[in-house]
Parts: C-alpha cells; sequence; structure tokens
C-alpha cells in the first residue's frame, strides 16, 4: 500500500491519525473506508471495520480504542432521529473530518452514486442522498443498536453531553443548522407519512433539538 503526502491546507492530524494511509490526492484514509481494486473508495465503508468499531468500541475514523465518551458526527436529520449508521469516534477525530473532509466541509458538494458504490454493502436505514450543508458532533456516554425493520442494524444515539455544529470547516450559524433542518424536513416527513403516529413523533423530536441549536 502506497502512501502519500499530506495535502498542505488540510489541518495537522490528531496524534491518533498519523498512522492513517494517504491516498494519491493527500487525503489520509479513515479506518471505515473500503479499499477496492487497492485504492480507498471513501463513499464505500468497510462492512468488517463496521462490526469491529460497534463490537469492539474502536474509532469509525482512527480505528483506535474510544474512550468514556462517544463523538458521532451526523447530520441534522440523523441529530432528529437520534439514529445514525456510523458508529462513534474520538472527538479530535470528529472535529478534523468535520474540518477537512470534502463532502462535509463543502456545502455544494453532491454525493455521487454510481455502481462502484451501488454494489458496495450498505448498512440500514433510509440513506437521504444529499449534502446538508452542516454536520454535527453528537457527544455522548452510550448508544446501542436496534433492527432497521428489514433486518439491518442501526445505532441509537444517547441523550447529548454535548453539541458542535459545523459548516464550511467552521463552526456553523444558527441559521445554517436552521436552514438545513428546514430543507431537509419534507424528506422526513415523506418517510413518517408511511408509519402510523410517526408524524407526531417527528414533530416531537424537532422541538426536543431545538435547545441543542446554536445561539447565534
Amino acid at each position: 500500500m502506497n502512501t502519500y503526502d499530506i495535502r498542505p491546507e488540510l489541518t495537522d492530524l490528531p496524534d491518533r491519525m498519523q498512522g492513517l494511509p494517504v491516498d494519491k490526492r493527500g487525503y489520509p484514509v479513515p479506518y471505515f473506508v473500503l479499499w477496492i481494486d487497492g485504492e480507498p473508495e471513501f463513499r464505500a465503508m468497510n462492512p468488517a471495520r463496521w462490526m469491529q468499531c460497534v463490537s469492539h468500541r474502536l474509532c469509525w475514523v482512527c480505528g483506535q480504542r474510544l474512550g468514556k465518551f462517544l463523538a458521532f458526527l451526523i447530520g441534522p436529520m440523523c441529530a432528529v432521529n437520534r439514529t445514525t449508521s456510523e458508529p462513534a469516534c474520538h472527538l479530535e477525530c470528529a472535529r478534523w473530518s468535520a474540518k477537512n473532509c470534502p463532502f462535509l466541509s463543502r456545502p455544494h458538494m453532491h454525493r455521487r452514486v454510481d455502481e462502484r458504490v451501488a454494489n458496495a454493502h450498505a448498512i440500514g436505514g433510509e440513506m437521504i442522498r444529499r449534502n446538508p450543508g452542516v454536520s454535527l458532533i453528537w457527544v455522548t456516554l452510550y448508544c446501542k443498536l436496534f433492527n432497521d425493520g428489514k433486518g439491518q442494524p442501526l445505532i441509537e444515539v444517547g441523550d447529548p453531553q454535548s453539541v458542535e455544529w459545523w459548516s464550511e470547516g467552521r463552526r456553523a450559524t444558527r441559521g445554517e443548522v436552521s436552514s438545513s433542518i428546514a430543507s431537509g424536513l419534507p424528506i422526513l416527513e415523506e418517510i413518517a407519512r408511511t408509519e402510523q403516529g410517526a408524524i407526531e413523533d417527528l414533530y416531537k423530536r424537532l422541538r426536543e433539538i431545538e435547545p441543542l441549536l446554536p445561539a447565534a
């Protein structure tokens, strides 16, 4: 496996990420990434690594052991549902990703889906194929697995100890977060209408997340 120099515009890697391989473009390759034909496919996760992270409390980004706190890097809609398909990270690994990941730090970048990715293993739940423009680091003490109703696992995150909203590699404003939630809400409403009582539950969860938004 070749490794290359880190792109100069990226912020310094946390100590735990120092040992990650670096791809041809100069991006460190997170632990979860699936390698296809000797090349990292950042849009696809390695299912074996997913199981390792969940079973052994390993960081989704660096692959090292987690401590007491679990930092989930999620989108606003996942925050509303308190549900994600991606295991937890160290806080510093999550922050580095929020600042430097091209998809997370560039609101106008679209998620490309082609045959190469479509044929890769997928975890459960309904994937929302959009760039929300805002990401959230949700720090909690616990999480639990549950069945998505189709035989696939999802993760329910516990009550937040702290939250950090990010956009364009910096802390997000309240307006940016509110706009992102408003633009994604119709997608959740459409899904909720297929289940009895789900719409009411959705609006309840929206009210619960209001205090977690940035102050300004």
